[in-house]
């Protein structure tokens, strides 16, 4: 797999992983209401519950790849439209000023990643527009998965770790931050329909 795959494939992961989702606005919301000792729970069960999600996308990515190879092809275009999709978001979102989560389980974080889309989309396009045109090796693709799946962990420990700093730098920069990472999307868009 050549460097500038690579570094697109990281350069979509962090920005991907570190824009604000459900994981990492619970977690900002969360630690802020609660600290770190109430929500720690909740935290690891976010954590957890994001390696599990990355690997039952390696496994669907290499079932697409070992039954319907022709679909791989179809992805990496869906993959592209959704990056597209967030980059376009992203540029045009606003802070949410909601913060009303009240109980910090384990089991709350860990089923909140089974239902957020964003990771799942996050880790089949990852592959489908960076990785399968290269392997479909299993191992390849729950390696890069694990890679995506800490990159998020690493992303949501620093909102947890940062907590209102964040915030407040973000509600006062959020059009220039969002511009920014909207725009390096596009270049990750480009990267996989060359």
């Amino acid at each position: 797999m050549p460097g500038y795959v690579i570094g697109n494939f990281f350069v979509y992961s962090v920005i991907n992983a570190f824009t604000p989702g459900p994981g990492n606005i619970l977690a900002l919301n969360t630690v802020t209401n609660y600290g770190w000792k109430k929500g720690a729970p909740l935290f690891f069960g976010i954590f957890s519950g994001y390696y599990v999600v990355q690997m039952i996308c390696a496994v669907f990515v290499y079932g697409v790849s070992t039954l319907l190879p022709e679909v791989l092809g179809v992805m990496k275009y869906v993959g592209a439209a959704y990056i597209l999709w967030l980059a376009v978001h992203i540029a045009v979102s606003r802070p949410d000023g909601d913060g009303g989560e009240r109980s910090a389980s384990f089991l709350k974080g860990f089923m909140l990643q089974f239902v957020n889309v964003k990771i799942y989309l996050f880790g089949i396009t990852a592959l489908t527009g960076y990785v399968t045109y290269y392997s479909t090796a299993l191992p390849v693709l729950v390696f890069f998965e694990f890679v995506i799946a800490t990159i998020g962990t690493i992303a949501t420990s620093a909102w947890i770790g940062t907590g209102l700093a964040i915030q407040k730098v973000y509600l006062r920069h959020y059009r220039l931050i969002n511009i920014i990472l909207a725009v390096t999307l596009l270049e990750c868009v480009y990267s996989i329909l060359k």
